[in-house]
C-alpha cells in the first residue's frame, strides 16, 4: 500500500515520482505504439493519479523532467512522422458524481462565473480505439496521423483513405484548412467476423477490437488496411485556418456532419453537473447495446471563448474531462477448467465460460491466475460466478454466487501432472521461506510439445542463439508443418528441404531468396558463445546473467553438462561447486541439475550438439578500473541499450547485478532512475551518470 503523500519525505517522493515517470512511460509505449497494453485502463489511471498527487503535495517535482509528461508514445520507426500544427493532448480523468461536480465548480471558479450564469457541457460517449487526425486543405484530404506522443505521430494517410466513411473531400463551404481529430474503432460484429477469418487462415488472432482497429489502422499495406473494417467519429479538431464553422463545441461537431464526416449520434448538451452524471449512468445502461467499445463519456465545455480561456494544464485540457467507467461485471456459469501450459512449463489454470456480455465484448474465457486462487475463492466447475474485465481487457473471475452452487459440485482439484506430455507438474520449494511456487510448472521440459514452440522462440531470440529469419510467425509456421519440432531440427531443416518435393519456397510467404538467407542465417549460427547456448536451451532460472556465470566458471559445455549431471546428488561435490559459483546458490543448481537429469533432455542434447557448437566466451579484463567490482544499472541509459551496457561491463570484469545492496560498488542511473537509486543513496553506493561511467571505463 502506497504512503499517503502528507507522510513522504521529499526523497521518498522524488524516488517514487521518478519510478512512476518510468513505469508509465513504459506502459504509454506498450498501449499507443505496440497496441499491446501490460495492465489494465483502472491500473494505469491509479498510477497516474499517484503521479499527480505526487506533484501537487510536492510542487518541486512537476519542475522536474519526467519521462511520463509525453502524451502516449513517440511513434514507430516504420512510418514516416508528422508533426501535429496543435498538440493532440489526452484527457484528464473523474471516477464518480462528486468529482463531476468538481470538475464543473473548477470551470466556474476559474471563469470567474456566479451560480445564476448558465454553463453548458457537451458529453459523449469516450470511444475505445485510436486517436488520429485528418488534415482537409481545401476541402481535400492531404494527410492523416495518428496521435503518437502528441507532438509527432506516424503518417497513416494512404490506410486513412481505405476507409469507406472517412470522405476524401468534404461537403460545402469547409474552412481553407481543417484538421479534424476523432477516433478510428472497430465494432462488435465486424471484430468477430475478423477473428474468426484470421483464426480459419491460421493467422494471430486480437485481444479485442481496440488492438484490431489499431494493428490495422497501422498496416505497412495500405491494401491490409483496407480488407480491414474500419469506422470513424470526429470529435474535434486541430489547427484551422479560415472562418470558424461554430462558436460553440456542439456547433463544431453539427458542421462536421454537414462537411460528411461521421459524428456520434449520442452525443448531448448538458447545463448541469446533475444532468451530465444522468447522461453517463444512462449510458452506462445502453453500453452492451451499442455495438462498439466505449470506457466512459467526455465532458466539454460547450462555449468555445470558455475554451480558449480555460486554456490546458499540463498534459490535458482545463475545459474537459473523461469520466470513465468503473470495471463491468456480469454473471454467467463455470462449464470447465482447462489448465495452459507456458514456456516455463508454468501451468496456468483458465476458466471456461458460458459466454456473456461484458462490456460490450462477448466473454468466454477469464483467467484463475493459479490453484492457490482457486482454493481461495472456492471456485468449483458448475458455479454461477461474477465476472469482471478487469479495466475493460483481461476478464477474472470476482466472486462465486454461493446459493447457486449445484450440490454436486467438488472442490477442483488441480493436477499434478502436465496436461500436454504427462510428466510431472510440481511446485519448487523456496528454501528461505520453506513455501512454494504459487506456480506449477511442467518438468517435461524439451519434450512437452505446449511448451516446444515458446522454447523454440526463446532459442532462436536475439540474445539466445540469434537467427536471422527465425521469427515468432516463421517459428510457428514451421512448427506446425512438422518442419521443426526441437532445436536440432533448425540446423538440419536445408538437407531436409533439398531431398523433399514440397520445397519451403512454394509455401506462400517464402521465395528462394528469402530462404537462401534463412538456411546462410542457420548456418552462421553453428558456431556460437558458451553463454549464448546456455542460455538458449532455455533451463529453468537460467537467464543471461546465470548462463554467463556458468560459462565463465566451467569454460565448455562438456564440462557443465558432467557437473550438472553429477549434481543431481544433492550431496555431491558437483552440486556444491555449482551451488558456490558468485551469484548462484542451490535454488538455481538444483534447476541446472534437474534440467540436465532427465535424460529426454540428454537425448535432445546429443542431436543438437551434433550441429552446433559452443565456443569458449570472450575474455575478460582483468586489469580495467571495473575489474571485480558489483556494477547495477537503473533507469533510461541513452547511449547504448541496457543490454550492451551489461555485456560491457562484463566484459571489462565487473559483476553485473539487478539489485542494490551493501556490497554494490556502482550503481549507473540514467533518467527515471527509482527506488534502486534510493537505496543506493542510503546504503553510500557510488552513484554515477551514463557519461561518467563512459568516461571512467574509457569508452
Amino acid at each position: 500500500m502506497s504512503i499517503p503523500e502528507a507522510s513522504l519525505t521529499p526523497a521518498q517522493a522524488r524516488a517514487e515520482h521518478a519510478r512512476l515517470g518510468a513505469e508509465i512511460a513504459t506502459h504509454d509505449i506498450a498501449y499507443h505504439q505496440n497496441d499491446a497494453p501490460t495492465i489494465s485502463d483502472a491500473d494505469y489511471d491509479a498510477l497516474r493519479r499517484r503521479f499527480d498527487a505526487l506533484e501537487k503535495a510536492f510542487p518541486e517535482l512537476a519542475a522536474l523532467p519526467s519521462p511520463a509528461r509525453g502524451v502516449g508514445s513517440a511513434p514507430a520507426q516504420k512510418f514516416a512522422k508528422i508533426r501535429h500544427a496543435v498538440p493532440m493532448l489526452s484527457l484528464g480523468n473523474v471516477f464518480d458524481a462528486t468529482e463531476v461536480e468538481d470538475f464543473v465548480e473548477r470551470v466556474r471558479r476559474f471563469l470567474g462565473l456566479g451560480p445564476e450564469t448558465p454553463v453548458a457541457f457537451t458529453a459523449e460517449p469516450k470511444i475505445d480505439g485510436l486517436s488520429c487526425s485528418i488534415r482537409y486543405e481545401n476541402g481535400v484530404l492531404i494527410r492523416a496521423a495518428t496521435r503518437g506522443d502528441g507532438f509527432e505521430g506516424e503518417d497513416v494517410t494512404a490506410n486513412v483513405k481505405t476507409i469507406g466513411e472517412i470522405p476524401h473531400r468534404l461537403h460545402g463551404a469547409a474552412p481553407a484548412v481543417l484538421e479534424v481529430r476523432g477516433e478510428v474503432y472497430m465494432t462488435h460484429k465486424d471484430f468477430a467476423a475478423l477473428n474468426a477469418r484470421q483464426a480459419a487462415a491460421g493467422e494471430k488472432t486480437f485481444a479485442n477490437p481496440r488492438n484490431a482497429a489499431a494493428g490495422s489502422l497501422r498496416q505497412l499495406d495500405s491494401a491490409m488496411t483496407a480488407q480491414r473494417p474500419l469506422h470513424f467519429f470526429a470529435y474535434a479538431w486541430g489547427e484551422i485556418v479560415g472562418p470558424m464553422p461554430a462558436t460553440t463545441q456542439h456547433g463544431m461537431v453539427t458542421a462536421f456532419k454537414g462537411f460528411g464526416l461521421p459524428t456520434n449520434a449520442r452525443m448531448v448538451l448538458c447545463h448541469s453537473a446533475a444532468e451530465m452524471v444522468a447522461f453517463f449512468n444512462r449510458l452506462g445502461e445502453d453500453r452492451a447495446g451499442l455495438g462498439y467499445d466505449i470506457d466512459g463519456v467526455v465532458y466539454k465545455a460547450d462555449n468555445l471563448d470558455f475554451q480558449e480561456r480555460l486554456g490546458f494544464v499540463s498534459r490535458a485540457p482545463r475545459w474537459a474531462v473523461a469520466h470513465k467507467f468503473p470495471a463491468e461485471q456480469a454473471t454467467t456459469v463455470l462449464r470447465d477448467i482447462e489448465i495452459q501450459v507456458g514456456r516455463t512449463g508454468s501451468l496456468t489454470p483458465v476458466a471456461k465460460l458460458e459466454p456473456v456480455t461484458v462490456g460490450g465484448v462477448v466473454v468466454s474465457n477469464a483467467t484463475l491466475h493459479n490453484e492457490d486462487e482457486i482454493a481461495r475463492k472456492d471456485i468449483r466447475i458448475g458455479d454461477t460466478v461474477v465476472v469482471q474485465r478487469a479495466g475493460d481487457v483481461i476478464p477474472q473471475i470476482v466472486r462465486v454466487i454461493m446459493e447457486k452452487r449445484p450440490a454436486d459440485a467438488r472442490p477442483y482439484e488441480f493436477s499434478q501432472v502436465c496436461p500436454a506430455c504427462g510428466s510431472a507438474a510440481i511446485r519448487e520449494i523456496d528454501e528461505k521461506t520453506g513455501e512454494a511456487d504459487v506456480v506449477r510448472r511442467c518438468t517435461g521440459g524439451l519434450i512437452c510439445p505446449a511448451q516446444a514452440v515458446e522454447r523454440l522462440k526463446h532459442f532462436c531470440s536475439r540474445n539466445a542463439m540469434d537467427i536471422e529469419g527465425l521469427g515468432d510467425k516463421q517459428i510457428e509456421f514451421f512448427y506446425e508443418k512438422g518442419l521443426i519440432k526441437t532445436p536440432a531440427d533448425i540446423f538440419t531443416l536445408e538437407p531436409r528441404d533439398k531431398a523433399s518435393l514440397a520445397k519451403i519456397e512454394n509455401y506462400e510467404g517464402f521465395g528462394k531468396l528469402s530462404v537462401k538467407n534463412l538456411f546462410a542465417a542457420i548456418e552462421a549460427r553453428r558456431s556460437v558463445e558458451l553463454n549464448r547456448f546456455i542460455f538458449a536451451l532455455g533451463i529453468r532460472r537460467i537467464g543471461e546473467t546465470n548462463a554467463r556465470r556458468l560459462a565463465r566458471h566451467f569454460g565448455d559445455f562438456n564440462a557443465l553438462r558432467t557437473a550438472a549431471r553429477a549434481a543431481g546428488d544433492p550431496a555431491s561435490d558437483a552440486r556444491a561447486e555449482i551451488n558456490n559459483i558468485s551469484g548462484v546458490g542451490n535454488v538455481l543448481a538444483e534447476a541446472v541439475a534437474d534440467f540436465f537429469c532427465e535424460e529426454h533432455n540428454e537425448r535432445e542434447l546429443d542431436r543438437l550438439l551434433a550441429e552446433v557448437t559452443p565456443t569458449p566466451m570472450e575474455a575478460v579484463a582483468s586489469d580495467s578500473p571495473v575489474t571485480g567490482k558489483i556494477v547495477v544499472f537503473t533507469g533510461a541509459l541513452e547511449r547504448m541499450t541496457r543490454e550492451e551496457a551489461k555485456a560491457q561491463a562484463e566484459r571489462l570484469g565487473a559483476k553485473v547485478s539487478g539489485s542494490v545492496s551493501k556490497k554494490t560498488d556502482i550503481l549507473v542511473a540514467g533518467p527515471g532512475a527509482g527506488s534502486k537509486l534510493t537505496r543506493a543513496q542510503e546504503a553510500g553506493v557510488r552513484v554515477m551518470s551514463e557519461d561518467e561511467w563512459l568516461a571512467m571505463i574509457g569508452a
